[in-house]
């Protein structure tokens, strides 16, 4: 019987087998696609030869001019054969080296990676979706630092702190990473020390990072167990970590325009390690706050309170800008500022539609209210501005779209549409009023220099959107996110009727622990390092911090140097670029 295998072994047998050798074709089939093709019309022309062969041997037992035609065809089809062949067989020989044996059709040349629930690379709890879309929240909620903050800071402050400003937001952003990985991030999400605090570990080891990811958050006392993620635990340390680092570059706007930058430098790893940890496992590693029941979507408390709190109280301890700085200090480049908050903006869309930890329809609705909320707010800030000082105002405009955006952070999947409005109203009127008025009325808020107001737009806001959320979170979307049985905001009553002051609560605990923790470190560090700079320093701004500008075109194309002169006194001298 004649099958399209046997005209292979034919074809191997009888014209190539010096050249090939002994060569599966389904090797040759999955290497070569020319030699796939080749094959195929090879065995389809042999087939017809073989058929050709058979009539022929009939045609001579019958006589006639059939074997003839026959035999010309069979001659005529072979050649055409050789023809192909020698084509073909040059163009797999310029991809296909004849030297290396080849591998056996059982023999898999796919990598480990590729190979679905069968090797460790893709184990069979891995979610691609939900894996990726982590990634992505993590890389959107670390460009809300890098570039984002770092433009925003470099255009709203004055000329000469721009580098300075910029470069403070870049370095948090990277001594966060080795603080994160070596101890911080198991004293945010590990084992339990204390009530507030987590155990200190590495988050380094390959059998750690590439184990199924836990929730610590989902551990409420014995009543549900910790729920394992659909990614590994690689993920979620890059995404906490991108949290983590923005907290510390958002504080840092508190006290631009002075600090020394050798103390930012040894504050940035003992803040993250003494006061960040604390909120972070209190409310979403599993600690006290969490098990009280308190609400903390995406980071109102962890992250936006916390850096207002600690911002202010580093602005208080480091001491006010200069006079002149406080009496005048535009921005440099307002349209560099507005690209950065856009970037800020459309990134949060991670910050919050990442932290139901899933591609589900809590994220979903999380980041549809992070938007609802945020442009609300800014068109409701523009609205005081107008009123009260006849103008729109574009530092003003970006204020109230910071605002909006933290107040929703801590209820972002957890309240309706609806209330993403009201607290958008709220977010637009209230942090406008601190910073406005109060601001410039009472004493102690016009003593402590809070240079881009963090304290209102982050502290003020955060509080306020932790107490909203205790009253609009709806029972149904708390249930989605939260394991706290009965779970829901005072506004729908019952058992929901106390969370509204259980938020307060919270909101007291980290605002009172960041006070004491920032105050500890920052007098620890004047021990050794001077808090702010010199005030000959300060009135050079970035040359004087880096010996670099941010704008190489001053003074007619000269730069300013500063130096100490022989009795030890500062003074400037004009040096040509």
């Amino acid at each position: 019987m004649f099958t399209p295998q046997a005209a292979w072994k034919t074809l191997n047998n009888e014209y190539g087998a010096k050249i090939l050798g002994t060569v599966d074709p389904t090797d040759i089939y999955g290497r070569c696609p020319c030699m796939r093709n080749f094959a195929r019309v090879q065995i389809l022309t042999f087939s017809i030869n073989k058929i050709s062969m058979n009539s022929k041997t009939i045609g001579q037992e019958s006589g006639g001019i059939f074997p003839h035609v026959l035999e010309r065809f069979c001659a005529f089809t072979i050649t055409i054969s050789f023809i192909k062949f020698g084509i073909m067989f040059g163009l797999w020989g310029q991809s296909y080296n004849l030297e290396d044996p080849p591998k056996m059709a059982n023999s898999s040349v796919v990598p480990s990676a590729y190979l679905q629930g069968l090797v460790p690379a893709v184990p069979e709890w891995l979610n691609k979706g939900d894996n990726a879309w982590q990634m992505i929240s993590a890389a959107l909620v670390g460009m809300q630092g890098m570039p984002g903050l770092v433009i925003l800071y470099a255009g709203l402050v004055k000329k000469k702190w721009a580098l300075n400003s910029a470069f403070m937001a870049l370095f948090a952003f990277a001594a966060i990473m080795p603080c994160w990985v070596l101890w911080a991030y198991k004293m945010s999400f590990g084992e339990k020390l204390l009530p507030f605090w987590g155990k200190a570990g590495l988050a380094v080891s390959q059998d750690y990072l590439i184990s199924q990811s836990v929730l610590p958050s989902t551990q409420y006392k014995n009543i549900t167990a910790a729920a394992t993620l659909l990614y590994p635990t690689a993920t979620m340390v890059f995404f906490q970590y991108a949290f983590a680092a923005v907290t510390v570059i958002l504080l840092a706007g508190s006290v631009l325009g002075r600090m020394s930058i050798r103390a930012w430098m040894a504050f940035v790893p003992l803040w993250i390690t003494f006061s960040y940890t604390v909120g972070a496992f209190s409310v979403w590693g599993g600690g006290f706050l969490f098990q009280w029941g308190v609400m903390d979507y995406s980071g109102g408390y962890v992250v936006h309170l916390a850096s207002g709190a600690a911002g202010f109280t580093a602005a208080y301890w480091v001491g006010p800008r200069s006079r002149e700085d406080r009496e005048e200090f535009p921005p440099n480049n307002l349209l560099l500022a507005l690209a950065g908050a856009g970037i800020l903006w459309m990134r949060w869309t991670g910050f919050n539609g990442g932290d139901p930890f899933s591609a589900n329809v809590d994220s979903s609705m999380a980041v549809l209210n992070t938007h609802i909320c945020a442009a609300t707010s800014l068109l409701v800030w523009t609205c005081w501005d107008v009123l009260f000082f006849k103008k729109p105002s574009v530092i003003g405009a970006i204020q109230g779209m910071i605002t909006g955006l933290v107040c929703i952070t801590p209820g972002a999947g957890l309240v309706q549409g609806w209330a993403a409005l009201v607290m958008g109203i709220a977010s637009g009127t209230i942090p406008w009023y601190t910073m406005m008025v109060l601001s410039k009325k009472l004493p102690f808020l016009q003593k402590v220099d809070d240079t881009l107001g963090v304290f209102h737009t982050h502290a003020v806001a955060g509080t306020l959107g932790g107490a909203l959320t205790g009253l609009f979170a709806h029972p149904y979307l708390s249930s989605l996110f939260l394991p706290v049985p009965n779970s829901k905001g005072s506004f729908y009553g019952g058992r929901g009727g106390v969370q509204f002051w259980k938020q307060l609560v919270a909101a007291a605990f980290i605002i009172g622990w960041n006070v004491v923790a920032t105050s500890i470190i920052l007098n620890v560090i004047r021990l050794i390092i001077p808090l702010r700079m010199t005030d000959e320093e300060i009135e050079i701004g970035d040359d004087a911090a880096h010996g670099e500008e941010a704008y190489a075109l001053q003074g007619q194309g000269r730069r300013e140097k500063f130096i100490q002169n022989g009795n030890g006194n500062a003074q400037i001298e004009l040096e040509e670029p």
